[in-house]
Parts: C-alpha cells; structure tokens; sequence
C-alpha cells in the first residue's frame, strides 16, 4: 500500500507590508507542518505582503525585499514543499543594475514552489481581475503559461484566485494530466460569496473530473474582510474537507495514490452568522493592524448604535470599549434608559453627556447670522456636530478611535451629516442595509438579550426634532432597500425599478438622493464592505458631474 502523502493548507491572516511578521508566521507554519509529517505546505494569495498590498508594490525598495524573502523561503523548505503567494519579480532583459532595488522589472502575482532549498517553480497568475476591489493590472504583469508541479507521482496543476473562474485556464492546466489542481486565494467576504465560490468550484471539479484544493486568506484589510473558508472538493464535484470561517487555521488532507481523503468537515454558518463575524473580524482586524486598544461610539438608544456596540465589544473585548450618551431636548426618556442597560448588560463604559450647553451656546452665537431664516435641518445638524466633537475630542484624549454608527440606506440618500455622526475612524455598519441591521440584531439576542428588545421594536428615529420619525423622511425600510439595491449594486435605472413594481415619485426621488449626496460618502470613514458593491473603493462616481437619469 501506497504511503498517504499528507498536504496542508494553511489559512493565514497575513498583515499589508509587514514582510518580518508575516515571515516568521510562515516559519513557524512549516516548522509545525514538517514535525507532523507533512509533505506539502500551502499559504494563500501573496501571504508574503498581504492583500492588497496597493501602491507598495510600486516601491522602488520592493524588488530587495522579494529577492531576500526568496531566499529566506528557500531556507525554510528544508525537507517540505512550501507553496507560497508571493509577489515575483522578473527583470526585464537587457537592462540588469547592480542595484536590486531601481532595476526595471514586471511583479508577477505569483505561486511560487519552494523545496529543500530549492525555488523548483514560479505560477504567474494568468487572470488578472480588474473590477469592483480589484485593480491588478495596475500593479501586476499577467503570466502566459499553465505550471504542473510533480511531487513523488502526484501531479499538481497551479492557479491564483480569478485563474480558477476562468474556464479556458483551468482546462488548459487539467489537459496535463493533473492530480489535483491547487488554487490559492485572497477572496474578499461578500454576503452569499461562500456558496457561489462552493458551487462554481464544485463544478468545475465535476466537469474537469479533478479534485481542487482552495487555500483562502483570513482576517481584514481596510474594507476588505477574508472569510477563509477553505476546502476541498473530489473529482466528482463534491466538498470533501471544509475549514472554519474568520480565524486562522489548518486544514490537512491525503494523497494515497489514487484519491484524496478529506479530514476537517467543519459546517458553514448560517448567513447572519456569517455577516455578523464578518463585521466583528472587520472591527478586530482594523484596531489590531493600525495599533488602536479602544473604542469609543455614541450609544442613541436607537439599534444601529446598539448594534455598533455589541459587535465593538464582541471584537475588542467589552473593558475596551466606552458608550456615550449625548441626550438632547428631543432625546426620548426611554432611549436614556435602554442605552444605559444595554452598556451594564455588556459590561462597557457607559457616560451621559447632555449636549443641551453645547448648542445653547452655538445657537447664541449663530442667532445674529440666522435671523429672518425659518428652521430647517440647520439646527438639526448642530446637535449632531455638537456630538461629534464630544466623540473625537475623548477620541484625541483617551486614544480610543471612534466608531460612527450609521447604515448603508442612511447613507445612500444623505441621511447622515456631515461632521457629525459621520465623524469617526471606522464606519461599522457603512455596507449593511438597514432591513440587514434588524436581521443582525434579532442574530445577536439569540443567547443572551444584548441588544434591549424595546430598541429593536421601536419606529427608528433620528431625534433631532420633536417626535420625529424616520419614515416622515423616507419610505418604510424594506421598500427603501430595495430600491437601493436595484439602483447602486445591480445598476439598475429608475425607469427599470419602476417597471419592477415601485412608485414612480419615490423611486425618482431616492434614486436623485444618491446621486446628490455623492460628496458626503466621499468623507465618509472607512467600513468593512460586505455587499457586492460598497460605498468604497469599488464604487467610484464623480462629485461634480451632470449626469442624469
């Protein structure tokens, strides 16, 4: 009987630019893996530099630091195979330079094979995405050739991330008489992404009649947050091995010679669970990797900033985060006291703060300037600003980063202002639907009641003016979201939404809120994007423009 060849995947959480860490992590990952007999070690899509590395791959100081991790890899292979993503740089020809670091070359996003202290073969990645988060071909040359790596008998076909989505790539590779084809991956989470990844590569194992072995980055970056995930499927499209979701973690499987035995089985979550942990990894991975301990929000006693803070003490840890309380004319007594319940039962610090002082004073200095002015949304906006500058002066204090508390709809249309609760370092809930808020917030009581159930089931409210509603502004959420999710994330026209069954005025006039309230989104924080198509990075509308629908 044949000896079972045993293979690693190693789901990493690898930090942007830090190549030391990152580095030693991976030591300490084929150290672990070659004491337990393991054959071939398997690290996502560029672990050496994080994803996306953005504008440090045009560092003239790039090329030294490949060629020495290079080297640092060929020394840890002793004895193993490591498969790493990684950055590669190729001179170009005829135009070499004493000094590594200024001499022309293409970057290659590259799976490079490493073993007893050998670099044996370098995949450069053939597809490079260009859409929604992605911009690869800003940095990266595309690879031209299919790579097959053989290890004792086992023929294994290499691809990065958008390779494997590409049919014609991936037939090419299984022509060549493959074992198994290994993809590795820095695949941002999206709400429903889990099982669209599942099924096409269930598929494409299927039609291919080979299994494929899919190594996905974990942790956050900016906006973007890794679900990890990874698995393995068989030759008949079916997932044999599964890893966990939003940790680091192994997932190990075997080779006998004619089939692969699948280990780790571990089941998806459900889809708020899912996009709840996404959120919380978002949250955590942002404090760790930019230095900040604390967190500091305003708690209205309404269940976006309710929402905010159970997942902030999820996260962080409850001591690490402090709610605050800046109750007004209009705040609602029960608001005082739902807050204040919420912060005991999680165990946050919780303060009270009355802004009143605050925008007596500015109104007396602004009275002169606003005589003969009826009241409008001026006023209203005041106590908001009044707030932020509560927040972000205990922010600068105590060095605890504020976390605005507004939604994706809110958003959307400018219900948000300016220098006031949009004033913070990172926007929690900036990509989720406010109908997905509710669905998120029912998905943290289901232990233990964190969130007061009176906050869930109350008409939500602004309270900036007497008895005011959001619904006196806007249409009811459900309709709302679905309006919104037509026009921004599948590009629909107002005309198009109409015809879908919406009312012509109320489609007409959210759709021009959008449009309108583009400047505010660009000065909005930065957020985790957890939709196919985020107030980010990949969404990119002018400001000043003439468009029209």
């Amino acid at each position: 009987m044949t000896d079972l060849m045993r293979i690693r995947m190693f789901q990493m959480d690898a930090i942007v630019g830090d190549f030391e860490s990152n580095l030693d992590k991976l030591s300490e990952a084929v150290d672990v893996a070659r004491a337990d007999g393991i054959a071939i070690l398997v690290a996502p899509e560029l672990a050496l530099t994080g994803y996306p590395p953005e504008d440090l791959l045009l560092r003239p100081a790039l090329l030294a630091k490949l060629e020495d991790a290079e080297r640092i890899f060929c020394n840890m292979s002793h004895g193993i195979t490591l498969c790493v993503g990684s950055p590669s740089a190729v001179p170009e020809d005829g135009q070499q330079s004493k000094d590594p670091s200024t001499r022309p070359a293409s970057i290659y996003n590259s799976l490079l094979v490493f073993h007893d202290c050998q670099l044996v073969c370098s995949y450069h990645k053939r597809s490079l995405p260009n859409y929604q988060v992605f911009d690869e071909r800003r940095y990266f040359s595309a690879g031209e050739d299919s790579i097959v790596y053989e290890i004792n008998g086992l023929r294994v076909g290499l691809l990065v991330c958008e390779d494997v989505w590409i049919p014609d790539i991936v037939e090419e590779t299984c022509h060549q008489n493959v074992d198994l084809i290994l993809v590795v991956n820095a695949s941002p989470f999206a709400e429903g992404k889990v099982w669209e990844r599942q099924r096409h590569l269930c598929d494409s194992s299927k039609i291919n009649k080979v299994p494929i072995a899919y190594v996905n980055l974990v942790g956050g970056q900016d906006e973007l947050i890794f679900d990890g995930g990874s698995f393995l499927t068989n030759h008949l499209g079916e997932v044999i091995a599964q890893a966990g979701f939003f940790s680091e973690t192994i997932l190990d499987f075997s080779w006998d010679g004619q089939e692969f035995v699948g280990g780790l089985f571990e089941p998806v979550p459900s889809k708020d669970a899912l996009l709840y942990q996404a959120l919380v990894t978002g949250v955590r991975s942002y404090f760790t990797k930019t230095g900040f301990k604390k967190a500091i929000l305003g708690l209205s006693g309404g269940i976006d900033s309710a929402l905010t803070l159970a997942i902030a003490a999820d996260a962080l840890g409850a001591d690490n985060v402090h709610a605050v309380m800046m109750p007004y004319l209009y705040t609602a007594d029960i608001s005082i006291v739902d807050a204040k319940r919420q912060a005991e039962v999680l165990g946050c610090d919780f303060s009270i703060v009355t802004i009143e002082p605050m925008v007596r004073e500015f109104m007396r200095s602004l009275n002169p300037f606003f005589e003969g002015y009826p009241l409008d949304t001026t006023e209203e906006n005041l106590q908001s600003r009044c707030r932020g500058v509560l927040l972000m002066a205990l922010s600068n204090k105590t060095n605890a980063l504020v976390l605005t508390t507004g939604n994706k709809s809110e958003l959307a249309v400018g219900y948000a202002t300016l220098y006031g609760d949009m004033a913070g370092g990172f926007a929690v809930l900036k990509d989720v639907w406010k109908t997905r808020v509710y669905d998120l917030a029912r998905y943290a009581n289901l232990k233990d009641e964190v969130i007061p159930e009176r906050v869930i089931m109350r008409p939500p409210s602004a309270e900036l003016s007497p008895n005011q509603e959001d619904s006196d502004s806007l249409p009811p959420y459900n309709r709302l979201d679905a309006i919104l999710s037509l026009y921004i994330e599948s590009d629909f026209a107002p005309d198009d939404i109409i015809d879908a069954g919406y009312d012509e005025d109320e489609v007409k006039r959210m759709c021009r809120l959008v449009d309108i309230n583009e400047y505010k989104r660009r000065q909005a924080p930065v957020g985790p994007r957890i939709t196919i198509r985020g107030f980010g990075r990949d969404r990119r509308y002018p400001i000043a423009n003439r468009w029209s629908f």
